[in-house]
Protein backbone atom coordinates (compact mmCIF):
# COMPACT_ATOMS: atom_id res chain seq x y z
CA UNK A 1 0.00 0.00 0.00
CA UNK A 2 1.00 3.51 -0.81
CA UNK A 3 0.69 6.06 2.49
CA UNK A 4 1.37 8.97 0.07
CA UNK A 5 -1.25 7.97 -1.80
CA UNK A 6 -3.57 7.09 0.75
CA UNK A 7 -2.80 10.61 2.03
CA UNK A 8 -4.25 12.28 -1.72
CA UNK A 9 -6.88 10.07 -1.53
CA UNK A 10 -8.18 11.07 1.59
CA UNK A 11 -7.83 14.72 0.45
CA UNK A 12 -10.75 14.15 -2.04
CA UNK A 13 -12.56 11.53 -0.55
CA UNK A 14 -13.22 12.40 2.78
CA UNK A 15 -16.56 14.17 1.94
CA UNK A 16 -18.59 17.27 1.48
CA UNK A 17 -17.20 18.91 4.45
CA UNK A 18 -13.64 17.93 4.67
CA UNK A 19 -12.36 17.24 1.59
CA UNK A 20 -10.88 19.38 -0.87
CA UNK A 21 -9.38 19.86 -4.56
CA UNK A 22 -5.76 18.77 -5.17
CA UNK A 23 -2.90 21.29 -5.69
CA UNK A 24 -1.83 20.16 -9.73
CA UNK A 25 1.08 18.70 -8.54
CA UNK A 26 -0.99 16.40 -6.28
CA UNK A 27 -3.41 15.46 -9.14
CA UNK A 28 0.18 14.60 -11.07
CA UNK A 29 1.69 12.90 -8.40
CA UNK A 30 -1.30 10.64 -7.90
CA UNK A 31 -2.44 10.31 -11.63
CA UNK A 32 1.97 8.83 -12.04
CA UNK A 33 1.29 6.51 -8.67
CA UNK A 34 -1.99 5.08 -10.69
CA UNK A 35 -0.19 4.60 -14.14
CA UNK A 36 2.66 3.24 -12.27
CA UNK A 37 0.14 1.39 -10.16
CA UNK A 38 2.29 2.13 -7.00
CA UNK A 39 -1.09 2.57 -5.75
CA UNK A 40 -3.35 -0.39 -4.93
CA UNK A 41 -5.96 -1.58 -7.08
CA UNK A 42 -8.48 -1.23 -3.93
CA UNK A 43 -6.85 2.34 -3.85
CA UNK A 44 -6.93 3.08 -7.23
CA UNK A 45 -10.91 2.40 -6.98
CA UNK A 46 -11.76 4.30 -4.32
CA UNK A 47 -10.05 7.74 -6.11
CA UNK A 48 -11.83 7.17 -9.33
CA UNK A 49 -14.89 7.10 -7.62
CA UNK A 50 -13.99 9.54 -5.18
CA UNK A 51 -12.83 12.21 -7.68
CA UNK A 52 -16.07 11.72 -9.90
CA UNK A 53 -18.18 12.27 -7.37
CA UNK A 54 -16.22 15.12 -6.05
CA UNK A 55 -16.03 16.23 -10.09
CA UNK A 56 -12.40 17.43 -10.94
CA UNK A 57 -10.93 20.98 -11.10
CA UNK A 58 -9.16 22.66 -13.71
CA UNK A 59 -6.20 22.44 -11.72
CA UNK A 60 -6.37 19.01 -11.26
CA UNK A 61 -6.73 18.03 -14.63
CA UNK A 62 -3.95 20.03 -15.79
CA UNK A 63 -1.61 17.82 -13.24
CA UNK A 64 -3.04 14.38 -14.33
CA UNK A 65 -2.32 16.15 -18.31
CA UNK A 66 0.99 16.62 -16.56
CA UNK A 67 1.59 13.14 -15.75
CA UNK A 68 0.10 11.95 -18.91
CA UNK A 69 2.74 14.11 -20.65
CA UNK A 70 5.82 12.42 -18.53
CA UNK A 71 5.19 9.05 -18.56
CA UNK A 72 2.77 8.71 -22.12
CA UNK A 73 3.99 8.53 -25.40
CA UNK A 74 4.49 11.59 -27.88
CA UNK A 75 4.72 11.93 -31.33
CA UNK A 76 7.50 13.67 -32.58
CA UNK A 77 6.71 16.69 -34.76
CA UNK A 78 6.40 15.69 -38.64
CA UNK A 79 9.25 16.24 -40.46
CA UNK A 80 8.06 19.10 -42.47
CA UNK A 81 7.22 21.61 -39.53
CA UNK A 82 3.40 21.39 -40.89
CA UNK A 83 0.66 22.30 -38.44
CA UNK A 84 -1.66 19.37 -37.70
CA UNK A 85 -4.81 19.09 -35.84
CA UNK A 86 -5.15 16.48 -33.48
CA UNK A 87 -9.09 15.02 -33.10
CA UNK A 88 -10.07 13.65 -29.67
CA UNK A 89 -12.77 11.88 -29.62
CA UNK A 90 -13.92 9.80 -26.46
CA UNK A 91 -12.39 6.78 -26.31
CA UNK A 92 -15.24 4.35 -25.76
CA UNK A 93 -16.80 5.12 -28.96
CA UNK A 94 -19.82 5.65 -30.93
CA UNK A 95 -23.26 3.14 -30.21
CA UNK A 96 -25.83 5.47 -31.53
CA UNK A 97 -24.85 7.53 -34.44
CA UNK A 98 -22.40 6.67 -37.44
CA UNK A 99 -18.75 8.26 -37.11
CA UNK A 100 -17.73 10.10 -40.24
CA UNK A 101 -13.93 10.99 -38.59
CA UNK A 102 -11.88 8.47 -40.64
CA UNK A 103 -13.06 10.77 -43.44
CA UNK A 104 -12.54 13.87 -41.85
CA UNK A 105 -8.84 12.86 -41.49
CA UNK A 106 -8.23 11.54 -45.23
CA UNK A 107 -9.53 14.50 -46.60
CA UNK A 108 -7.44 16.49 -44.63
CA UNK A 109 -4.38 14.54 -45.14
CA UNK A 110 -4.99 14.90 -49.25
CA UNK A 111 -5.26 18.37 -48.67
CA UNK A 112 -1.85 18.43 -46.95
CA UNK A 113 -2.93 19.02 -43.21
CA UNK A 114 -1.91 16.24 -41.17
CA UNK A 115 -4.10 14.53 -38.47
CA UNK A 116 -3.10 13.00 -35.21
CA UNK A 117 -5.76 10.49 -33.52
CA UNK A 118 -5.74 8.29 -30.51
CA UNK A 119 -7.87 6.22 -28.98
CA UNK A 120 -7.45 2.48 -27.72
CA UNK A 121 -10.07 -0.82 -27.79
CA UNK A 122 -13.61 -1.14 -26.61
CA UNK A 123 -13.83 0.92 -23.74
CA UNK A 124 -16.57 0.57 -20.34
CA UNK A 125 -19.15 2.46 -19.88
CA UNK A 126 -20.47 2.36 -23.43
CA UNK A 127 -18.56 -0.09 -25.05
CA UNK A 128 -19.10 2.05 -28.54
CA UNK A 129 -16.95 1.11 -31.96
CA UNK A 130 -13.56 2.89 -31.33
CA UNK A 131 -11.84 4.75 -34.17
CA UNK A 132 -9.03 1.52 -34.25
CA UNK A 133 -12.01 -0.89 -35.58
CA UNK A 134 -12.97 1.75 -37.79
CA UNK A 135 -9.71 1.89 -39.72
CA UNK A 136 -9.49 -1.73 -39.03
CA UNK A 137 -12.99 -1.92 -41.56
CA UNK A 138 -11.40 0.34 -43.91
CA UNK A 139 -8.40 -1.46 -44.10
CA UNK A 140 -5.74 -0.11 -42.16
CA UNK A 141 -4.50 -1.91 -39.63
CA UNK A 142 -3.26 0.32 -37.36
CA UNK A 143 -2.53 -2.04 -33.78
CA UNK A 144 0.36 -3.36 -34.38
CA UNK A 145 2.88 -0.29 -34.71
CA UNK A 146 5.51 0.96 -32.36
CA UNK A 147 5.48 4.26 -32.01
CA UNK A 148 8.34 5.08 -34.20
CA UNK A 149 6.32 3.66 -37.00
CA UNK A 150 3.36 5.60 -36.29
CA UNK A 151 5.87 8.31 -36.56
CA UNK A 152 6.83 7.19 -39.45
CA UNK A 153 3.48 6.76 -41.15
CA UNK A 154 2.12 10.45 -39.99
CA UNK A 155 5.51 12.27 -42.25
CA UNK A 156 4.83 9.28 -44.69
CA UNK A 157 0.97 10.03 -45.14
CA UNK A 158 -0.37 13.02 -43.67
CA UNK A 159 -2.09 10.55 -40.46
CA UNK A 160 -1.02 9.10 -37.33
CA UNK A 161 -2.48 6.96 -34.50
CA UNK A 162 -1.24 6.43 -30.73
CA UNK A 163 -2.72 3.42 -30.04
CA UNK A 164 -3.07 3.44 -26.09
CA UNK A 165 -2.74 -0.64 -25.42
CA UNK A 166 0.61 -0.40 -28.03
CA UNK A 167 1.69 3.47 -26.94
CA UNK A 168 0.55 4.08 -23.44
CA UNK A 169 0.05 0.25 -21.87
CA UNK A 170 0.32 1.85 -18.54
CA UNK A 171 -3.19 3.71 -19.05
CA UNK A 172 -4.36 0.82 -21.12
CA UNK A 173 -3.52 -0.77 -17.52
CA UNK A 174 -5.99 1.80 -15.83
CA UNK A 175 -9.15 0.17 -18.28
CA UNK A 176 -10.75 -2.65 -16.16
CA UNK A 177 -11.35 -0.51 -13.30
CA UNK A 178 -14.32 1.74 -15.95
CA UNK A 179 -15.98 -1.56 -15.65
CA UNK A 180 -15.51 -2.47 -12.26
CA UNK A 181 -17.02 0.66 -11.10
CA UNK A 182 -19.05 1.33 -13.66
CA UNK A 183 -19.13 4.88 -14.27
CA UNK A 184 -16.49 7.17 -16.33
CA UNK A 185 -13.54 8.42 -14.26
CA UNK A 186 -12.35 11.93 -14.99
CA UNK A 187 -9.32 9.99 -16.76
CA UNK A 188 -12.14 9.88 -19.77
CA UNK A 189 -12.23 13.85 -19.93
CA UNK A 190 -8.13 14.01 -19.94
CA UNK A 191 -8.30 12.12 -22.56
CA UNK A 192 -10.37 14.52 -24.32
CA UNK A 193 -7.74 17.47 -23.70
CA UNK A 194 -4.72 15.13 -23.96
CA UNK A 195 -2.63 16.10 -27.30
CA UNK A 196 0.24 13.13 -27.59
CA UNK A 197 1.74 15.24 -30.52
CA UNK A 198 4.79 17.36 -29.90
CA UNK A 199 4.62 19.52 -33.08
CA UNK A 200 2.54 22.67 -34.01
CA UNK A 201 -1.27 21.82 -33.54
CA UNK A 202 -4.82 22.40 -32.99
CA UNK A 203 -6.62 20.39 -30.70
CA UNK A 204 -9.82 19.58 -31.48
CA UNK A 205 -12.01 18.06 -28.51
CA UNK A 206 -15.35 16.67 -28.80
CA UNK A 207 -17.78 17.09 -25.70
CA UNK A 208 -21.29 16.87 -24.59
CA UNK A 209 -21.82 18.71 -21.45
CA UNK A 210 -21.07 22.67 -20.91
CA UNK A 211 -18.43 21.93 -17.75
CA UNK A 212 -15.95 19.84 -20.39
CA UNK A 213 -15.68 22.77 -22.30
CA UNK A 214 -15.20 24.86 -18.53
CA UNK A 215 -12.88 22.60 -17.85
CA UNK A 216 -11.37 22.54 -20.81
CA UNK A 217 -10.77 26.71 -21.17
CA UNK A 218 -9.08 26.27 -17.04
CA UNK A 219 -6.73 23.83 -17.47
CA UNK A 220 -5.41 24.94 -21.07
CA UNK A 221 -4.75 27.94 -19.58
CA UNK A 222 -2.78 26.78 -16.61
CA UNK A 223 -0.73 24.46 -19.43
CA UNK A 224 -0.36 27.37 -21.40
CA UNK A 225 -1.84 25.98 -24.67
CA UNK A 226 -3.58 28.21 -27.04
CA UNK A 227 -4.88 26.55 -29.50
CA UNK A 228 -8.03 24.80 -29.33
CA UNK A 229 -11.46 23.61 -30.79
CA UNK A 230 -14.23 22.17 -28.97
CA UNK A 231 -16.93 21.07 -30.87
CA UNK A 232 -20.61 19.81 -29.09
CA UNK A 233 -20.25 16.58 -31.45
CA UNK A 234 -22.26 13.71 -31.94
CA UNK A 235 -22.24 11.61 -28.53
CA UNK A 236 -19.07 13.85 -27.51
CA UNK A 237 -16.70 13.05 -30.75
CA UNK A 238 -15.76 15.66 -33.15
CA UNK A 239 -18.52 15.07 -35.50
CA UNK A 240 -20.55 17.81 -36.12
CA UNK A 241 -24.35 16.95 -36.05
CA UNK A 242 -26.76 17.80 -38.98
CA UNK A 243 -29.31 17.38 -36.66
CA UNK A 244 -29.18 20.86 -34.62
CA UNK A 245 -26.85 23.60 -34.41
CA UNK A 246 -23.71 23.06 -34.12
CA UNK A 247 -22.21 24.63 -31.26
CA UNK A 248 -18.29 25.28 -31.11
CA UNK A 249 -15.64 27.01 -29.70
CA UNK A 250 -12.45 28.17 -31.72
CA UNK A 251 -9.48 29.74 -29.68
CA UNK A 252 -6.44 31.20 -31.06
CA UNK A 253 -3.34 32.85 -29.64
CA UNK A 254 -6.01 34.40 -26.46
CA UNK A 255 -8.57 35.03 -28.65
CA UNK A 256 -12.12 33.29 -28.37
CA UNK A 257 -14.82 33.39 -30.89
CA UNK A 258 -17.96 31.01 -30.44
CA UNK A 259 -19.52 29.75 -33.53
CA UNK A 260 -23.33 28.80 -33.95
CA UNK A 261 -23.73 26.88 -37.37
CA UNK A 262 -27.00 26.43 -38.82
CA UNK A 263 -26.51 23.09 -41.19
CA UNK A 264 -29.80 24.50 -43.33
CA UNK A 265 -28.04 27.50 -43.83
CA UNK A 266 -25.98 25.12 -46.37
CA UNK A 267 -28.29 22.57 -47.46
CA UNK A 268 -26.92 20.56 -44.95
CA UNK A 269 -29.81 20.09 -42.75
CA UNK A 270 -31.19 16.26 -42.06
CA UNK A 271 -31.10 14.06 -39.68
CA UNK A 272 -28.38 12.21 -37.91
CA UNK A 273 -27.71 9.23 -39.61
CA UNK A 274 -27.55 5.94 -36.69
CA UNK A 275 -25.14 3.72 -36.47
CA UNK A 276 -27.30 0.65 -37.28
CA UNK A 277 -25.11 -2.11 -38.32
CA UNK A 278 -21.62 -1.73 -37.09
CA UNK A 279 -20.51 -4.61 -39.11
CA UNK A 280 -21.45 -2.69 -42.74
CA UNK A 281 -20.22 0.90 -41.42
CA UNK A 282 -16.88 0.34 -43.32
CA UNK A 283 -18.80 -0.35 -46.52
CA UNK A 284 -21.01 2.61 -45.70
CA UNK A 285 -17.82 4.73 -45.08
CA UNK A 286 -16.68 3.54 -48.44
CA UNK A 287 -19.38 4.34 -50.45
CA UNK A 288 -19.29 7.76 -48.77
CA UNK A 289 -15.53 7.98 -49.95
CA UNK A 290 -16.23 6.84 -53.44
CA UNK A 291 -19.19 10.19 -53.74
CA UNK A 292 -22.17 7.66 -53.82
CA UNK A 293 -24.76 9.92 -52.53
CA UNK A 294 -26.39 9.30 -48.83
CA UNK A 295 -27.02 10.78 -45.70
CA UNK A 296 -23.94 9.63 -44.00
CA UNK A 297 -22.07 11.26 -47.44
CA UNK A 298 -23.82 14.26 -46.97
CA UNK A 299 -22.45 14.11 -42.94
CA UNK A 300 -19.08 13.72 -44.02
CA UNK A 301 -18.89 16.99 -46.43
CA UNK A 302 -20.38 19.05 -43.77
CA UNK A 303 -17.48 17.60 -41.07
CA UNK A 304 -14.87 17.44 -43.65
CA UNK A 305 -15.51 21.04 -45.45
CA UNK A 306 -15.96 22.91 -41.47
CA UNK A 307 -12.04 21.01 -41.05
CA UNK A 308 -10.55 22.03 -44.00
CA UNK A 309 -11.84 25.99 -42.95
CA UNK A 310 -10.41 25.79 -38.88
CA UNK A 311 -7.12 24.38 -40.59
CA UNK A 312 -6.91 27.04 -42.68
CA UNK A 313 -6.77 25.38 -45.96
CA UNK A 314 -10.30 27.43 -47.20
CA UNK A 315 -11.05 30.84 -46.66
CA UNK A 316 -14.83 30.20 -45.26
CA UNK A 317 -17.08 27.32 -44.44
CA UNK A 318 -18.45 27.19 -47.97
CA UNK A 319 -14.85 27.17 -49.31
CA UNK A 320 -14.15 24.43 -47.11
CA UNK A 321 -17.52 22.49 -48.33
CA UNK A 322 -16.86 22.96 -52.02
CA UNK A 323 -13.22 21.93 -51.31
CA UNK A 324 -14.32 18.61 -49.55
CA UNK A 325 -16.78 17.99 -52.42
CA UNK A 326 -13.95 18.05 -54.50
CA UNK A 327 -11.23 16.05 -52.94
CA UNK A 328 -14.02 13.29 -52.92
CA UNK A 329 -15.30 13.80 -56.51
CA UNK A 330 -12.01 13.85 -57.90
CA UNK A 331 -11.10 10.57 -55.70
CA UNK A 332 -8.68 12.38 -53.82
CA UNK A 333 -9.67 11.05 -50.54
CA UNK A 334 -10.09 7.61 -51.52
CA UNK A 335 -6.33 7.95 -53.18
CA UNK A 336 -5.19 8.56 -49.91
CA UNK A 337 -6.93 6.17 -48.09
CA UNK A 338 -5.31 3.47 -50.66
CA UNK A 339 -2.13 5.33 -49.99
CA UNK A 340 -2.38 4.43 -46.23
CA UNK A 341 -3.51 0.89 -46.29
CA UNK A 342 -0.33 -0.12 -48.60
CA UNK A 343 1.62 2.34 -46.20
CA UNK A 344 0.39 0.94 -42.73
CA UNK A 345 0.77 -2.96 -44.50
CA UNK A 346 4.36 -2.18 -45.47
CA UNK A 347 5.13 -1.11 -41.89
CA UNK A 348 2.98 -4.12 -40.30
CA UNK A 349 5.56 -6.42 -42.63
CA UNK A 350 8.18 -5.17 -41.20
CA UNK A 351 7.66 -5.49 -37.81
CA UNK A 352 6.81 -8.91 -38.68
CA UNK A 353 10.26 -9.40 -40.77
CA UNK A 354 12.21 -8.09 -37.46
CA UNK A 355 10.65 -10.30 -35.22
CA UNK A 356 10.80 -13.51 -37.06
Amino acid sequence: MSNEFRDLLKLVGSGSHTSRALTRAEAAAATAMMLTQTATPAQIGAFMIAHRIKRPTAEELAGILDAYADLGPTLPAIADGRRALVLSCPYDGRSRTAPVTPITALVLAAAGVPVVLHGGDRMPTKEGIPLIELWSQLGVNLRPHSLEQAHTLLNRTGIGFVYLPQHFPTAHGLVPYREQIGKRPPLATVELLWSPYAGPHTLVMGFVHPPTEEFAQGSFALRSQTDWITVKGLEGSCDLARGRTAIVGVNHLGQSERLLLHPRDYGFEGDDVELGDETTLGDRLLDALSGHTSELAKTALWNAGFYLWQAGVASSLDAGLAAAQTSISSGQALAKLTDLRQRAAELSQTLTYSHS
